[in-house]
């Protein structure tokens, strides 16, 4: 779907949006209806409209246009919790994610941040994604496939741990940056300092402030990193109509923190940063805190995310085709993302 334009066509991603804001984002399958509350509708009547047309509904005319690709990321199926877009796009300015770079990126999930650092390296360069499951790897493939309509040359997808599997497809010193979204990044500093060159930057995503406060002391302790920096994004929006000029009620809010250092030359010595910390600055109660269940981190079943996976490769497969329909696209579509957006 990436870079199409003119009028729709069979195996286009079209985002639908009805009188009160409610989206939904279908693939055009021949043969195939958008069923909304104001009736349904055949895919035939989107295809030969110009992007950012109206289309009748029923009695209610629905807003057809392309979605961007964080349209996309918030309505492809999911098996994992994704990064959102707004801490997406801070990662790729903070990380100064650009063409020709090695970036590594652990785990991948569903595939969200993936999408946004392969269209940053902009078919240059390596995106080598780690995933420990076998189910979230196979949702992002066919998550990304759907959005560039074939998998990425220059992206590599690598099942196992990050510490254990990372040396044998990144040689020391290789890697441009090093995206860490995990429940312990902390276990991965060692493996991330070889893999980086001197002067690459490492960026950890996490949920809570136990897990943001040992990842810093992990990274100031390891010695070979510049002073971490950290910090998180709130994204509030404004309700504007005439002089009705105030904040909306609801808003994003806390998703994660952002940490970011960058890996100095081998010999280096920096004695402000390389403080070990204390025993008594962690206690077991502490460790027990950081488990995946106290900080929130709820491991989808093996359901769910089959279920997911199923759903992108459905969604991957129509695009792919040109909205054929064929056995996998006939199905019922199932397990969308707690959103507004469904695929039809």
């Amino acid at each position: 779907m990436m870079g199409r334009t003119g009028p729709f066509q069979w195996g286009d991603v079209v985002q639908v949006t009805g009188p009160k804001q409610r989206m939904n984002t279908i693939v055009l399958t021949e043969g195939k209806h958008l069923h909304t509350q104001h009736g349904s509708v055949p895919h035939d009547d989107f295809v030969g409209a110009d992007d950012g047309s109206l289309v009748q509904v029923g009695e209610a005319p629905h807003l057809a246009i392309r979605p961007l690709l964080h349209d996309y990321v918030m309505s492809m199926p999911r098996g994992a919790a994704i990064i959102y877009p707004k801490d997406a796009a801070h990662i790729v300015g903070f990380a100064d994610i650009h063409p020709d770079l090695t970036v590594v990126e652990a785990g991948v999930g569903s595939g969200a941040l993936s999408l946004f650092l392969l269209r940053a390296l902009h078919g240059t360069g390596r995106l080598v994604s780690f995933e420990r499951r076998e189910e979230f790897r196979a949702v992002a493939e066919s998550n990304v496939t759907g959005f560039f309509g074939e998998r990425p040359a220059n992206w590599q997808t690598v099942l196992g741990d990050l510490e254990d599997e990372l040396p044998a497809h990144v040689a020391d010193g290789e890697a441009d940056r090093v995206l860490l979204d995990m429940l312990a990044p902390w276990d991965c500093v060692d493996a991330t300092a070889r893999a980086l060159r001197p002067g690459g930057l490492v960026l950890c995503y996490v949920a809570t402030v136990t897990q943001l406060s040992r990842t810093v002391e992990a990274i100031r302790a390891d010695g070979r990193f510049t002073a971490p920096k950290s910090s998180e994004t709130l994204v509030r929006g404004w309700h504007v109509e005439g002089l009705a000029v105030r904040p909306d009620h609801r808003m994003v809010a806390h998703t994660g923190f952002l940490m970011t250092a960058r890996r100095v030359a081998d010999g280096v010595d920096l004695p402000s940063f390389r403080r070990r910390a204390a025993k008594a600055d962690f206690a077991d109660a502490d460790v027990e805190a950081w488990t995946p269940g106290a900080v929130g981190d709820r491991t989808p079943s093996d359901k769910r995310a089959r279920r997911a996976a199923r759903d992108a490769r459905i969604q991957a497969e129509a695009i792919t085709s040109g909205g054929r329909p064929g056995q996998a696209g006939d199905e019922p579509p199932t397990g969308q993302p707690p959103t507004s957006a469904q695929v039809d």
